[in-house]
């Protein structure tokens, strides 16, 4: 069961960060925390992977101080996999799609969505540790018991998303480029990824984890 989880946790991870490649090509917003790496990785002249790590090893230290109860495995294969993966995934895709229309940024964007709520679904059902910004709300909200999680993920969200957008302004960015990294898409990952992260915990990371076959049955635990 352990190595299960653990399996589950990577692919979790990496198709998550694949996703976020694929969010970035759409260029119609990425989901909040994204939006502060965007306008940080616009502002600083590293590697978005390097940037990444740096940014939540910052996020760790916070966590390990305060209540490292929220620290595991999937932690660290967030914190080293997905920032790299996510820039190889980009660059790769800038390749293919080059100045991508309207229909396929949109195309793009309805993909990214349904990859990314898949490896949510495997990485939170495999429960072997919260991401670094994740942690956070956590913290400020049973931790520290500043106000129900639901409440503190909006404000960290709403933080990430303005933080984002000014310092991708002070970077040089054009105001109209807000969009790509604060639009339509920020709002659906917001608002509407729980019920489909939902979903396929159901239809998928649940079975997966038990262990349950196409035909029903359930094999031997690991």
């Amino acid at each position: 069961m352990q190595r299960r989880r653990i399996l589950m946790s990577l692919f979790g991870v990496i198709i998550c960060a694949i996703s976020v490649g694929i969010f970035k090509i759409a260029a119609l917003g990425v989901d909040p925390f994204q939006s502060l790496m965007s306008g940080l990785d616009a502002l600083i002249p590293i590697s978005f992977g390097t940037l990444y790590v740096i940014v939540n090893v910052i996020l760790l230290l916070f966590t390990l101080f305060t209540d490292r109860h929220y620290i595991g495995i999937a932690t660290f294969i967030n914190l080293f996999l997905l920032g790299y993966i996510t820039q190889f995934t980009y660059e790769m895709l800038q390749k293919i799609f080059v100045n991508p229309n309207m229909p396929i940024r949109i195309a793009c964007l309805v993909v990214g969505i349904v990859i990314i709520c898949i490896g949510s679904a495997l990485y939170m059902t495999a429960d072997l540790g919260v991401s670094t910004y994740d942690s956070v709300a956590l913290i400020l909200a049973n931790k520290w018991n500043l106000g129900q999680f639901r409440f503190i993920r909006i404000g960290t969200d709403l933080v990430c998303v303005i933080a984002g957008a000014v310092i991708f302004l002070i970077s040089g960015g054009n105001i109209k480029d807000i969009p790509t990294i604060v639009g339509i898409g920020t709002i659906i990952t917001a608002f509407f990824m729980g019920p489909l992260i939902e979903f396929f915990n159901a239809k998928m990371a649940r079975p997966m984890l038990n262990g349950k076959s196409q035909n029903g049955s359930f094999e031997e635990s690991n």
